[in-house]
C-alpha cells in the first residue's frame, strides 16, 4: 500500500463505507462493487472500502472486537501479534513500572495499542509512511501515544524512555528468516538497547536458534491454541528470570512451564503417548516436562514422551497407545483397512514421510477415522495406531 492509498483508507468516507459492508461474503463482492459504483461513489474509494471490510473480517480472530474500528494492509495484519500476546506484552512493561515505552517497530500499532489502553505513554516509531499513517489512526483513541514515522534506532538518542519493545521484521527477499542477521532492525543492534533502559521487550520468531538469546534474559516461548506464534526475548525489569519458558495458552487457560534446556531419559513404549506442546518443544524443555509429569522419551532424539499409566499435562496432548508395528506402508494400509479406516490423521516426527505422501498410498474408503503416529521408537522406525485421550 502506498501513502495515498493509506490517506484515502483513513479518510470519512472510506470508513464510513466500510462500516456499512461489515461481514459481507465474498461471493457478493463483485455485486456490491458494481452497486457502489453506480451510487456515484470513486471506483478507489470503494476499492479501498472493501478491502477494508473485508480485512477487519479476517482480523477479528487475531485482534478481537478492537478490529472493528481499525485500519489495516494486508502486509501489516499478518504481522500484527493477536490480541492474548499483546496483552501480554503490554502487561510486562505495566509489572515493571514502566511510564514511557518506545515501540521501535509499530506496524500497525497492535502492540503499542496494548501498551496505550494500560496508560503507558507511547512513542510508536515506524519506518514505512503508509503504515504509519495507518497506525496513527488505530492509535488515535489514545492521546498518550503518538506515532514517528522515520527511524527507530536513529530517533531513540534524543527520547526519554524506561522501556523498549520491538517486534523486527523477519522476511526479506528470500522469505521468512530465521537468521537473526536478517531481522530489520537487526536484533543485536536492538538486544544491545536492554543496557540502556529499565526493560526491554522483543518480539521474535519462535525458530530463532537458541544460541541469538543473550544468557542473561529470559525467553519464553508462547503457543496460542497449538500454534507457536512467538518467542518473548525479556531483560531488566520486565524479565521474571534469566532462562528458557514455555507459555501454552490454551481454551481461555494458561500453563507455563521454566527451567534448563536438557533431554529426558529414554525408554521402552509405554500404554501412553504425549505429543509435548509445540512452545515446550522449541523452549528445549521436553526434559523439564518428562520431569514433572514422570515420562520418558520414546527415542533421545524424539520430542514423543511415554508413560505406562495414563498422565494428563495441559501442555501435551496424551493419546492411548492401541498398535505398533513397523513403518511399512503396505502393511499400515492392510491393518488400517481391516479396521475399516477411511480418514486417518497422520502425525510425525524422527521420519522422511509427510502426511502429504503417506495418505494416498494407503487408498483407505472405510467408514471409520484413526489417528496415526509415524516416529522413531529406540531407534527403529515405527508406526502406532494412537486414540486421543
Amino acid at each position: 500500500m502506498d501513502a495515498a492509498t493509506a490517506r484515502l483508507t483513513v479518510s470519512a468516507p472510506c470508513l464510513d463505507l466500510a462500516g456499512s459492508l461489515r461481514g459481507f461474503a465474498p461471493r457478493e463482492a463483485l455485486a456490491i462493487a458494481g452497486r457502489l459504483r453506480r451510487a456515484g461513489h470513486d471506483p478507489a474509494l470503494v476499492t479501498a472500502a472493501m478491502t477494508l471490510a473485508e480485512l477487519r473480517t479476517e482480523a477479528r480472530p487475531r485482534l478481537g472486537d478492537a478490529a472493528d474500528s481499525m485500519v489495516f494492509h494486508r502486509a501489516g495484519l499478518e504481522q500484527a501479534s493477536r490480541v492474548a500476546a499483546s496483552s501480554l506484552h503490554a502487561a510486562r512493561f505495566a509489572e515493571a513500572g514502566c511510564e514511557r515505552v518506545a515501540d521501535l517497530t509499530a506496524g500497525l500499532g497492535a502492540d503499542s495499542m496494548a501498551l496505550a489502553a494500560r496508560g503507558i505513554e507511547v512513542v510508536a516509531f515506524e519506518a514505512d509512511e503508509a503504515t504509519a499513517i495507518l497506525a496513527a489512526h488505530n492509535l488515535a483513541p489514545w492521546p498518550h501515544a503518538r506515532v514517528v514515522w522515520g527511524d527507530s534506532l536513529e530517533a531513540l538518542g534524543d527520547l526519554s524512555v524506561d522501556g523498549i519493545f520491538a517486534d523486527p521484521a523477519r522476511r526479506t527477499a528470500r522469505g521468512r528468516r530465521h537468521d537473526p542477521a536478517d531481522y530489520s532492525p537487526r536484533l543485536d543492534a536492538v538486544l544491545d538497547l536492554r543496557h540502556e533502559v529499565r526493560a526491554l521487550g522483543v518480539k521474535a520468531g519462535p525458530g530463532l536458534p537458541h544460541e541469538a538469546i543473550p544468557p542473561d534474559m529470559e525467553a519464553q516461548w508462547v503457543s496460542i491454541d497449538g500454534d507457536v506464534v512467538e518467542v518473548g526475548l525479556w531483560s531488566g525489569a520486565a524479565a521474571r528470570r534469566p532462562g528458557h519458558a514455555a507459555l501454552v495458552l490454551r481454551g481461555g487457560q494458561s500453563h507455563e512451564i521454566f527451567g534448563p534446556t536438557d533431554r529426558a531419559p529414554s525408554g521402552p513404549l509405554g500404554g501412553w503417548l504425549l505429543e509435548p506442546d509445540g512452545a515446550v518443544i522449541r523452549a528445549g524443555l521436553v526434559g523439564v516436562l518428562a520431569e514433572r509429569t514422570g515420562t520418558r522419551l520414546v527415542d533421545p532424539r524424539i520430542a514423543y514422551l511415554t508413560a505406562d499409566e495414563r498422565v494428563e499435562t495441559p501442555l501435551a496432548r496424551t493419546y492411548r497407545v492401541l498398535e505398533r508395528w513397523p513403518l511399512d506402508i503396505k502393511a499400515l494400509a492392510r491393518e488400517l483397512r481391516a479396521r475399516d479406516v477411511g480418514t486417518v490423521d497422520i502425525k510425525k516426527r524422527g521420519v522422511d514421510l509427510t502426511p502429504e505422501q503417506v495418505r494416498p498410498r494407503l487408498k483407505l474408503k472405510g467408514t471409520q477415522r484413526a489417528t496415526v503416529v509415524l516416529t522413531r521408537l529406540e531407534g527403529d522406525h515405527a508406526a502406532l495406531l494412537v486414540e486421543p485421550a
